[in-house]
């Protein structure tokens, strides 16, 4: 059974809408992540997903921030938060458990400077990240961490890695940070497939054309345990978004798994 996940930053599902509601009829995700949603629970347009035949999962926010999830299926079981006694009142996570798989979607802090004090606040994001993973889930079973992680993780992933180096997003400890938490027990859905590729995700508004001239970094990831990434079909990014009128300065990233065998590679009937 072919199972597809995708994941996109919308930087306003509102003014998105038309976009993402275009992406998913075509596209027909088993599970969509979305990330900076920028509204509240109240205000997410969830008529035209449902319509679509999605469960609508929210974690709003004003104006900020926000993720929320749609998935082909009723999720089995939900989480909004970190629930780990420290203050949790940014909308950067949301998790599902859909078809017997955990997807954790998040939204990891800009981190703005690495002299900003934002910057040490993402740093404890990923350490936090890591703690709720470990407390909570097995590396041993299907997971997928997903969203914008806002780390390009190696000097493929950004158009100049010389110039780059040190900057918020293509920073050493931020490198350290991500590579923490995949250590728990996780795969880079896209470098597997992929290893040598120089493909971005995001191409920054404040840059002149960046998109037409490629200037972009790879930010946003599917990463998933080793036994759904060992039946990963395929991982790619969908670039045509970031070209069409009114976009995102990100675009969709997707992954489609073959559940089947990852249920025969498990002992599962």
């Amino acid at each position: 059974m072919s199972w597809k996940l995708a994941t996109f930053n919308v930087n306003g599902i509102r003014a998105r809408l038309p976009v993402v509601v275009d992406w998913i009829t075509s596209h027909k995700p088993d599970v969509l992540c979305l990330q900076e949603i920028k509204c509240q629970e109240k205000d997410f347009p969830a008529g035209p997903f449902e319509e679509a035949g999605y469960w609508v999962s929210v974690r709003g926010q004003k104006s900020f921030n926000g993720v929320a999830m749609l998935t082909r299926q009723e999720p089995e079981a939900l989480i909004r938060e970190f629930a780990d006694d420290e203050p949790d009142d940014e909308a950067r996570l949301i998790a599902a458990k859909v078809g017997g798989v955990w997807v954790v979607n998040t939204y990891v802090p800009q981190g703005r400077d690495p002299e900003n004090p934002a910057f040490r606040y993402k740093l404890a994001y990923f350490a936090r990240l890591k703690r709720w993973l470990q407390n909570h889930f097995d590396p041993g079973q299907p997971l997928v961490w997903t969203g914008d992680i806002n780390v390009a993780p190696t000097p493929l992933d950004v158009f100049d890695p010389k110039r780059l180096e040190g900057s918020v997003g293509f920073h050493p400890f931020e490198h350290h940070a991500l590579a923490e938490v995949s250590a728990w027990g996780l795969v880079d859905c896209f470098r597997k497939h992929y290893p040598d590729r120089k493909q971005f995700t995001f191409w920054d508004y404040r840059l002149p054309k960046s998109f037409e001239r490629n200037l972009g970094w790879r930010i946003d990831h599917i990463l998933a345990t080793r036994p759904l990434a060992a039946v990963c079909v395929d991982c790619d990014v969908d670039s045509d978004l970031r070209g069409c009128p009114n976009p995102s300065d990100h675009t969709p990233v997707w992954a489609e798994f073959d559940l089947e065998k990852q249920g025969a590679l498990l002992g599962q009937t």
